[in-house]
């Protein structure tokens, strides 16, 4: 069985990803109004994003690939973005060295960037 066939019957919730229009045109149709961006600075950034709302102002947003603490403050004031997401929060070497302190650091930081619409 696949994703879409399993979200669909609520087993489990996702945000399935799209890079341009047309991929969320075609989610949208199928039932999916939120999505993930990806790869978000790859397809455009917060450009692409403004772009894709225009037609789609019914379509939100979790942008992630290339997203970091130093540009997730751009892309969440958009009306269509909801959340960013971003490994800079529990990057690979903290884990690897077991580093949660550094991680619950990364973590504070990230939700410093939380913008209210």
């Amino acid at each position: 069985m696949n994703c879409l066939r399993l979200v669909k019957l609520k087993i489990f919730r996702f945000c399935p990803g799209a890079a341009t229009e047309s991929e969320a045109m075609r989610l949208l149709a199928r039932g999916y109004d939120m999505l993930k961006f990806f790869p978000a600075e790859a397809s455009g950034g917060v450009s692409a994003l403004k772009a894709i709302g225009g037609p789609l102002p019914q379509v939100s947003f979790c942008p992630t690939g290339g997203v970091s603490a130093a540009n997730a403050g751009s892309y969440l004031p958009q009306q269509n973005v909801v959340c960013a997401g971003g490994s800079w929060v529990a990057p690979n070497d903290l884990i690897a060295v077991g580093d949660w302190a550094g991680i619950e650091t990364q973590a504070g930081d990230a939700a410093q960037l939380e913008v209210c619409k």
